[in-house]
């Protein structure tokens, strides 16, 4: 026992140095391709059944998945370079692998034999293992087995080109360390725990008295909504949408990639090709649904618009500056928060002394331990079993039985919160070992005999403790945390046979669902309140701030769910072009910086026509899977206020109903069809009610 728990199974390991990244890399390929030569070799398509072909193909991918999450993911987190660069190039072997592995004939045409045999199909899990089946097959399709021999030498090109495409885009901007310096007067406004950790000027060189500003989260959006100075804020969104701009070149080379690599497998774009096994199925679909939303925000958009230009006017005659009647990119932020001080008594500043960060995390555990019957146990030299001095690390158990029998582990979950040189730049969960047998609660038992549980990070950058003050969050940075955990818990409680379909591994417009919903308890009263704890008084957040935060949750949303539609409608323009030809002549920056404009309704910079900025340069997201998938967000934001309004909305801690979440929902993954998950939760076909509903848009 360990502090009244049962003794936790041995927790991953982060010892790695640059070189062993690249040699158990190596090992793991060359044990996977000896176990795919041996299938290849002693089955042949007369004695091909589940057991001998897809069994062994499982355990080994499972297998593996111990393994190379954890090497894949020092490039995020590690302090040390050439061990990022390491862990890059392991990201990069295991792409190239998994493109050899996904295009070898000998064992599709076995997996192709067991898939048209229902009798050689799998007997244990019969569900799971069908599926395991009908996903191997279509994904060998998918990888272009099935085309001529020209052509899918060009499709494996293609796929590894852009897996490298996809390393180096993500190196560069987890990597990029701009900034610009800034006097103290041009930063005005801008918060004081900000601006103190900010690097200063040494004295003699032409930036002495200067502060340098990075283009951080924690530098850069408090210098959106504070910079007094239109100026500052200009060239702060300039300089960002301007600071990986060898990015574009990368981006625009996977769009055309993208392209070529669809057609060649018979579908008209990239964006079809994504599509087809997710919710959405057909970009038609998706537009429709994006089409509807813009129609239905653009009115309340311009109303919003025109309060906030009327605020602006006010401010620059109290200021005696000349108002041109624009409104600007770099406004946004900056009145948007003066409308919340000034209309809604809202202080973000204020609000934040009552989210130190530490309370904040316990009080969301204690949420999250009453609605999935979990514990959370911080391991008090967890630091030692880390990558980081910064980063937690907890255990996790299911909550204790009432028939006295002994409490289980269920995993270990990391959090690391904190900004630094080298780490990922926004927030993020990482699975880092997946897999956790649906037969037993004891973990998943490896080749060794070793049992395996889930591991999960969650990677952040909030702003730093000072020497006077805790870490403090906003609430929207208190509601980034519910999300990212929320995502975490999915991963922990997940239990399936097969690690493909663990956890967060479901499709791309689904997974965002279960997180999106859990948001929902930062915006109730109650909890908002049990969360809170002023980092001086120890006192609990007064109900009328509360009240005032509650009652800003859709103020400006149509200007914010806008923004969200103009990543989307980039993201299905780039991915949909008619023909090849219009995908080589494609302008990213162009149509990035237009269709901001004309969906967005925040006016560009004057004379600086429409190639001013590279905002697709800085777009992670579209690099790294969710191309032709941004729209989940708001697709999956439809099914998780679904799933709020129809169970937890009258009674938002009601422990039976986040217990059946937690089996019905959470601990499926993508181990059967998501929508069938989603049916049986809600009793019924999902619809969009409660999503307008929730945003004042009666359907």
């Amino acid at each position: 026992m360990v502090g009244g728990h049962p003794k936790p199974p041995p927790a991953p390991k982060f010892t790695h140095t640059p070189e062993s990244v690249i040699k158990e890399t190596n090992r793991l390929i060359a044990t996977s391709r000896e176990l795919q030569d041996k299938i290849a070799k002693e089955v042949n398509p007369e004695t091909a059944n589940f057991q001998n072909v897809l069994k062994p193909l499982a355990e080994d991918e499972n297998e593996m998945g111990l393994d190379t999450a954890i090497l894949g993911f020092y490039q995020y987190v590690s302090t040390n370079k050439a061990l990022r660069d390491a862990s890059s190039e392991a990201e990069r072997l295991l792409d190239d692998f998994g493109i050899e592995s996904s295009m070898r004939e000998d064992i599709y045409k076995l997996v192709s034999v067991v898939n048209k045999s229902p009798q050689s199909k799998a007997v244990d899990v019969a569900a799971e293992s069908t599926r395991f089946l009908e996903k191997v097959y279509e994904s060998y399709i998918r990888n272009g087995l099935g085309l001529a021999e020209k052509e899918k030498a060009r499709f494996k090109e293609i796929k590894k080109e852009l897996s490298i495409l996809g390393i180096d885009f993500s190196k560069r901007l987890n990597e990029e360390n701009g900034g610009i310096w800034f006097t103290p007067e041009e930063l005005k406004g801008v918060p004081e725990d900000v601006l103190s950790g900010l690097s200063k000027g040494e004295t003699g060189t032409e930036n002495e008295g200067k502060l340098h500003l990075t283009f951080k989260y924690p530098d850069l959006f408090p210098t959106m909504r504070y910079a007094i100075n239109p100026e500052t804020r200009k060239k702060v969104f300039l300089g960002n949408e301007n600071k990986c701009n060898e990015n574009s070149k990368l981006f625009k080379k996977a769009i055309e990639l993208r392209d070529e690599k669809a057609r060649l497998l018979g579908f008209k774009n990239h964006a079809e090709f994504i599509l087809q096994p997710k919710m959405a199925k057909n970009p038609e679909k998706v537009l429709a649904f994006l089409t509807d939303l813009r129609q239905k925000l653009a009115p309340g958009a311009e109303k919003e618009k025109s309060r906030l230009k009327r605020l602006k006017a006010v401010d620059y005659k109290d200021r005696k500056i000349v108002d041109d009647g624009h409104y600007y990119l770099w406004d946004h932020r900056y009145y948007d928060r003066l409308l919340l001080e000034k209309e809604y008594k809202l202080d973000a500043q204020k609000i934040a002394e009552y989210f130190p960060l530490g309370h904040t995390i316990k009080g969301m555990m204690k949420i999250f331990e009453s609605l999935f019957g979990l514990e959370f146990v911080e391991v008090a030299d967890g630091t030692k079993n880390t990558w980081h001095e910064d980063c937690k690390q907890f255990r996790v158990y299911n909550e204790k039985p009432k028939d006295g029998s002994e409490q289980t582990f269920v995993g270990w979950l990391y959090l690391d919160l904190h900004p630094r040189e080298g780490k990922y730049g926004h927030a993020a969960n990482f699975n880092l070992q997946p897999v956790r047998l649906a037969s037993s609660n004891d973990g998943f038992t490896g080749k060794k005999g070793e049992r395996r549980y889930p591991a999960t990070a969650l990677v952040c950058n909030f702003s730093k403790p000072t020497a006077n003050k805790p870490s403090l969050l906003k609430h929207d940075e208190v509601v980034t945390l519910f999300h990212e955990l929320g995502h975490g818990i999915h991963d922990l409680v997940s239990i399936t046979y097969y690690s493909r379909f663990h956890g967060t591994n479901v499709v791309r417009d689904f997974v965002e669902a279960p997180s999106q919903m859990l948001e929902n308890w930062c915006w109730t009263q109650s909890e908002l309140i049990s969360l809170s704890s002023h980092y001086r008084t120890e006192k609990k957040i007064p109900q009328e701030m509360v009240r005032a935060i509650i009652s800003t949750k859709h103020v400006n949303d149509a200007l914010f769910n806008l923004r969200q539609l103009h990543f989307a409608f980039f993201d299905m323009e780039m991915h949909s072009y008619k023909n090849h030809d219009d995908a080589v002549k494609a302008e990213p920056s162009v149509r990035y910086n237009k269709l901001r404009t004309e969906i967005a309704l925040l006016d560009p910079p004057n004379g600086l026509g429409d190639n001013f900025g590279h905002g697709e340069a800085t777009f992670g997201h579209l690099m790294g899977g969710y191309d032709a998938g941004y729209y989940g967000y708001l697709w999956s934001q439809v099914f998780s206020t679904d799933m709020f309004y129809t169970a937890f909305k009258k009674e938002p801690m009601d422990g039976e109903q986040g217990r059946r979440y937690r089996h019905t929902v959470l601990e499926k993954g993508g181990s059967r069809d998501e929508m069938e998950t989603l049916k049986e939760f809600l009793g019924r076909e999902p619809n969009s009610d409660a999503f307008f509903e929730d945003l004042g848009l009666k359907k």
